[in-house]
């Protein structure tokens, strides 16, 4: 059994390495198996029925699925497998809707080093290959800066800000490579030429809209997706496992603090794990991305009882007519059980029910008519700019920012740009304080 599981794991080496199309993985099979060996056209065809992805699956299942193939036992009985079958990496076909795009070529890792000039010493130490980062003590030898910061609903959430090198090399994977992927039509967050304003903008003057939220959204996202992801844009396994290296990051529990400590073992171990980083450059792109089958099934939910579906980073949203109102448990029950296989998890203490005779909010903005900021949000503004004019700005900077003028101009922007109409009131108010 030792032996045919070794030939048999061979086969699959060779099988795996190089174009994942049928034509080229018979050709690999002809030059892998003996002259006396079965038909390698047809052993393809078996192979690629059952693993219809659009890359080489994973070793073991491709193993275990030769080991037992009814072609191949005499081949294994005979020994006829003698070694591995490496051809050099070349980049994969990428999907029709992926073809177009204009991604650079990086089919082998000198590749990888080349074009983010690296070496091959400094690929294995920011891509963390063997997996250090989460046990280093010494905060030089991190790569990661961590910061606590409270949540709104309680708690604390960790912001991982990578240093500079390794922002610099996810700035790089973002420009070149992410940000040349289209998200699903449904996404709005993080995306170019989308805002909260078209996130919203679906969901106005609805009798009834439906909010739901993500838990943890970004630490959500299965880390072998994002492997997945740089494979389906047709980079070879060891490009693609590097490029997830650089992506994300695994928590070092001797510098993240005492806070650390007080999460729960769950949230613990899944921050020492690998994950998505909140605070890389990469990972909001990422997360779209790795969410499009979540986006997917839910638009298609929403299409069949006629809803609209969109969705802010972790903020679900679902609009329509009165119905809406008699089945939303059953809504928010069936896209928690689609979030759960997706990979993610609803967080049912955050979902909010609203018809068109109560203040339907999404992401902080008001849909009822047109999108806006609430009258209370605009009414305490209003205030506090008042306030500076006549009593001076340090008096209402409450929460001891450190630039108040930069966080009260970014306020009095996003409400003009909510409501240009009204903007205009409350910039003129801004121009009157004395700083």
């Amino acid at each position: 059994m030792p032996r045919k599981f070794k030939q048999a794991e061979w086969l699959a080496s060779s099988v795996c390495t190089g174009a994942w199309e049928r034509a080229a993985v018979a050709e690999r099979l002809a030059r892998a198996l003996p002259a006396d060996g079965p038909d390698p056209v047809a052993l393809a065809a078996s192979i690629r029925n059952r693993f219809y992805e659009d890359g080489p699956p994973n070793l073991k299942a491709l193993t275990l699925f030769l080991i037992d193939h009814p072609l191949l036992q005499p081949v294994f009985q005979k020994g006829g497998i003698r070694g591995l079958l490496l051809d050099p990496p070349v980049m994969g076909r990428r999907q029709d809707n992926l073809a177009p795009l204009q991604l650079p070529e990086l089919p082998t890792l000198r590749d990888v080093g080349l074009w983010l000039c690296l070496s091959d010493a400094e690929i294995s130490w920011f891509a963390d290959t063997r997996l250090r980062q989460g046990r280093v003590t010494e905060e030089k030898l991190h790569h990661y800066r961590y910061l606590w910061i409270p949540k709104r609903s309680g708690g604390i959430r960790l912001i991982e800000t990578p240093k500079v090198r390794l922002k610099e090399i996810q700035r790089m994977i973002v420009s070149r490579i992410l940000r040349h992927v289209p998200p699903h039509d449904s996404a709005h967050g993080f995306t170019r030429g989308r805002s909260i304003k078209t996130f919203a903008a679906p969901h106005l003057r609805q009798q009834v809209v439906l909010r739901l939220d993500l838990k943890d959204f970004f630490h959500s996202v299965p880390v072998a997706r994002i492997a997945a992801l740089f494979r389906r844009l047709g980079y070879p396994p060891n490009a693609a496992r590097v490029l997830q290296g650089f992506c994300t990051n695994s928590v070092s529990p001797s510098l993240a603090g005492k806070p650390f400590t007080r999460l729960s073992w769950h949230d613990r171990k899944r921050l020492q794990g690998r994950h998505l980083p909140q605070g890389a450059p990469t990972s909001a792109q990422l997360a779209n991305l790795c969410a499009w089958g979540l986006d997917c099934r839910l638009k298609g939910l929403a299409d069949h009882y006629g809803y609209q579906y969109t969705r802010y980073a972790d903020d679900l949203a679902f609009s329509g007519p009165s119905s809406l109102a008699g089945r939303a448990r059953f809504i928010e029950a069936l896209t928690g059980a689609i979030a759960q296989e997706e990979g993610f998890s609803l967080n049912h203490r955050k979902t909010r029910l609203r018809l068109a005779s109560q203040r339907q909010r999404l992401a902080g903005v008001v849909v009822n008519e047109r999108v806006n900021c609430s009258r209370a949000d605009w009414d305490r503004l209003k205030a506090t700019l008042h306030n500076c004019v006549k009593h001076g700005p340090e008096s209402q900077n409450h929460d001891k920012h450190p630039d108040f003028k930069a966080h009260l101009k970014g306020r009095v922007t996003h409400a003009a740009w909510l409501n240009p109409s009204r903007g205009g009131k409350l910039q003129f108010l801004f121009n009157q304080i004395v700083w």
